[in-house]
């Protein structure tokens, strides 16, 4: 069955970290979240003035933060000693668990600062797991041609094409999620097995595009939730388009979130807190 449009989340323009101008869609109230997804933006700017400041050291506990460069280099340093530099078409996926110290700081001056990031929960069993962090070079993602032109990147999940299961570089995650960036060229369709047990949206970056059966036209940066279904379809307009096609099993458990802290429970929340002020997430 083909996947149709349930909702459109508009992203509203907002700013975070150190004034880094962003678009926020899912998020940006925090009762508007798709299980297990708590948060989507997107960065796009020109102007060193929108992002140059960058996102000095912040906490993070229970949950996965996933940053997609499309354009720009950006470098993250954790209270784990890890170091990654982020730079265009590559992948960080950042499990906070119990908890982690970061920053994401742009290594330029000038020019085209474009990207996502994403929150992903993590199940209560594994909240006050270990932090992990994994820094995904733009060579590491497979990156397959249509036959219509166009292309399709496997960052996490798995794509099949000509018989063949083609594997993103993030697997094992409780979760299972799907995250595909597609390209699309003019009046050009796209269709992908979601399965039925996930929830899953899209986000239109560039161009135009409709969704489901019948085709609808969809807006440009939004969360475009889809309904039930195990087949995703889409068309892109006249200008050909780019998105992304996220989707993961939720969780189906309650969620307290302070800030960059996401839990169960209030009691929980409060302990975070409690560790943070107290360093204790440098020596967990």
């Amino acid at each position: 069955m083909i996947r149709n449009v349930q909702t459109v989340i508009p992203g509203i323009a907002t700013s975070d970290g150190a004034g880094v101008k962003l678009r926020r869609s899912l998020g940006g109230q925090q009762q508007v979240r798709l299980d297990p997804f708590l948060m989507l933006d997107e960065f796009s700017s020109n102007d060193p003035n929108d992002y140059v400041a960058g996102f000095p050291a912040h906490p993070h506990r229970g949950f996965e933060t996933v940053t997609y460069m499309l354009e720009g280099h950006m470098l993250h340093e954790d209270h784990l000693g890890n170091q990654g530099h982020l730079k265009t078409g590559g992948v960080q996926w950042m499990t906070a668990g119990r908890g982690i110290i970061h920053s994401e700081m742009p290594q330029q001056v000038s020019g085209a600062m474009r990207g996502f990031q994403l929150w992903i929960n993590l199940p209560a069993k594994e909240k006050m797991k270990a932090a992990g962090y994994q820094d995904i070079q733009v060579e590491d993602i497979p990156k397959l041609s249509l036959a219509n032109g166009g292309s399709v990147k496997v960052i996490a999940g798995s794509y099949e094409s000509k018989g063949e299961i083609i594997q993103g570089p993030i697997q094992g995650i409780t979760t299972a999620p799907l995250f595909l960036d597609v390209h699309l060229p003019p009046g050009e369709e796209f269709e992908h097995v979601v399965p039925e047990a996930h929830n899953a949206f899209l986000y239109v970056y560039e161009g135009e595009l409709e969704v489901g059966e019948p085709l609808k036209s969809v807006p440009k940066q939004a969360a475009i939730v889809l309904g039930k279904g195990d087949q995703l379809k889409v068309k892109a307009g006249a200008t050909g388009a780019q998105l992304i096609v996220l989707a993961a099993l939720p969780l189906h458990e309650p969620i307290v979130q302070h800030g960059p802290f996401v839990m169960n429970t209030r009691a929980e929340i409060e302990q975070a807190i409690h560790d943070y002020q107290n360093n204790r997430f440098v020596v967990s």
